[in-house]
């Protein structure tokens, strides 16, 4: 069976108040479709032939069947071909959920490329089962997908779709947290999980500080934008390393010790922590707020009242992505991208 690989671009995220209140970019519907249009053809050069795509109705699709004309109409075959798959659009996360539910049960689509932020790529993990996802950041805080050219992205997702990288070099292991209130279904987060006073919906974003006081994280990195840089900035805790790690946040007025961090683009809050620890794979953690909301990937998702129980768990190997940087390095030094070995020159 030819592999295919699957392509979701949400047209509605980095549309959060964050964009208001920060310095953030927002990638245009035309910006969206050229970077779909170059993970494509990077694609077609590894020898992918079948794209699948969610469909939408905001122009990206528009822009990008444009694109592959234009090759055309100039005799050029730079792009596989290229199908959406036959589901209703709504215009809301759940055409996201209905995307990785098909590509998923499909059986032949090879990895998924994801263009969003953090919540988008989590409605993907949440539903692509054993897949490998492959991550382009567009959202407004993105933790969990790496910066990166979505050229090098498709080349990486291609060559590993294509079974030409070993499996243990092509695809890392990630991390996720379950949270269930009183027992029911567990949502996850990719990143970050933070407990905050706020009980009323308003602005689903997080971005008001003083009302955070738990944040529990996958990886804690001091590169990255959002909740998991104030963890980040205490103590590292790379994705590749087993466990997570659980900070216990106040007032940056009373507390003894206070983090300026960028908790969203252009926006660098002090943050007051009490203190911090491990946070090992399988084991429950329980709020100490007695009543708030639960935001997952910096969106505020879960409410929960004194009579409620919370249960927070990291759970190791949860899903794979496609691991760029390996399987680029691999590539380079097996010549995978080489018709023929060059000469070294020797001065």
């Amino acid at each position: 069976m030819t592999p295919k690989v699957g392509l979701i671009a949400n047209p509605i995220s980095a549309r959060d108040i964050r964009r208001v209140v920060a310095s953030a970019n927002s990638v245009q519907i035309a910006d969206r479709a050229n970077i779909v249009l170059r993970a494509l053809a990077a694609l077609k050069a590894c020898g992918i032939a079948e794209v699948v795509m969610m469909p939408e109705r905001a122009g990206i699709a528009g822009h990008v069947l444009r694109g592959i004309e234009r090759a055309r109409a100039h005799g050029e075959e730079r792009f596989p071909n290229l199908a959406f798959l036959p589901m209703p659009v709504t215009g809301t996360v759940e055409d996201t959920r209905r995307a990785a539910r098909l590509m998923a049960s499909a059986g032949d689509v090879a990895a998924i490329i994801v263009l969003g932020g953090d919540g988008t790529h989590r409605a993907v993990v949440g539903e692509c089962g054993s897949v490998p996802v492959a991550g382009i950041s567009t959202g407004t805080n993105n933790a969990f997908p790496e910066h990166r050219e979505p050229t090098i992205t498709g080349l990486a997702t291609g060559l590993a779709a294509m079974g030409l990288v070993p499996a243990r070099t092509a695809f890392a292991d990630n991390k996720k947290i379950e949270v269930s209130v009183d027992g029911g279904t567990p949502e996850i987060a990719l990143v970050d999980v933070a407990i905050v006073t706020d009980r009323f919906v308003g602005a689903r974003a997080l971005w008001r500080t003083e009302t955070f006081r738990e944040l529990y994280v996958t990886f804690a990195d001091p590169e990255v934008i959002g909740m998991a840089a104030i963890a980040g900035l205490i103590e590292p805790v790379s994705r590749a390393e087993a466990g997570g790690l659980a900070v216990t946040l106040a007032s940056a007025g009373a507390a003894a010790t206070r983090v300026r961090a960028p908790i969203a683009p252009g926006l660098v809050e002090e943050i007051g922590v009490e203190g911090w620890r491990r946070m090992p794979a399988g084991t429950v953690f329980t709020p100490a707020l007695a009543a708030g909301a639960i935001a997952l990937d910096g969106e505020r998702e879960l409410f929960f009242d004194p009579h409620q129980r919370v249960e927070i768990r990291l759970v190791d190997r949860a899903f794979r992505t496609v691991d760029v940087a390996q399987v680029m390095r691999f590539a380079a030094r097996n010549g995978l991208l080489v018709d023929r070995p060059p000469v070294r020159i020797h001065a």
